[in-house]
């Protein structure tokens, strides 16, 4: 019996994060205003997109990408949720409870669990490595501009988080279509760089 392949889904995990953070950075760049045409992005792309790609990378065997691909899935999936709060669509309870130093600390975790990402990534390739770099940086912004909201520091942090999430797009873009292309012509059509290597793994000398 032959062994079942495994296919590489970090392509739509790469499309779905490229697609939410571009329309997202929109309105964090005051290019577009409002959240209301963001939800269904973060829902369907942030969020499903990425999980789908979290799972098949699961079954792979992959921890890494899995663990990555759905903790980013489910946080879009929050933040859909939480805009709908803020916007008053599910009810004056829910919006009258609204306190927004609470997703700061929600920030503060993902950048905490990003930065432990972002050391594994220098094992993966360099095109993946500066996404969660960027990833760091945006979750540094919104958790800094969300928990001191009223302070002269939430401006620029927000600016930081608002220019990651565009860099974020841009890069996301690249690594997917560099999966999808050098998978299909079976080479290196578009370059990602090597793994890091030896950087980060213990001496032996």
């Amino acid at each position: 019996m032959s062994e079942a392949k495994h296919t590489d889904p970090s392509a739509l995990g790469l499309f779905g994060l490229a697609i939410v953070t571009l329309v997202a950075s929109s309105q964090k760049l005051e290019i577009t205003e409002g959240l209301s045409l963001i939800v269904p992005w973060a829902i369907f792309l942030g969020a499903l997109a990425q999980l789908v790609a979290g799972i098949l990378d699961y079954k792979n065997g992959n921890v890494f990408g899995g663990t990555a691909f759905c903790a980013y899935g489910l946080f879009w999936l929050s933040m859909a949720l939480s805009w709908l709060i803020q916007m008053g669509a599910l009810g004056d309870t829910l919006y009258s409870g609204v306190d927004t130093r609470q997703m700061g600390f929600a920030f503060l975790g993902y950048f905490i669990m990003t930065v432990f990402l972002t050391i594994g990534a220098t094992r993966t390739n360099k095109v993946l490595f500066a996404i969660f770099v960027f990833i760091s940086l945006l979750f540094l912004g919104l958790f800094i501009s969300n928990l001191f909201h009223e302070s002269a520091l939430a401006e620029p942090f927000h600016t930081l988080a608002a220019i990651s999430e565009l860099a974020i797009a841009i890069l996301s873009f690249y690594g997917s279509g560099a999966n999808v292309l050098n998978n299909h012509f079976g080479r290196t059509f578009l370059p990602i760089g090597k793994p890091f290597g030896d950087l980060l793994e213990p001496s032996t000398s």
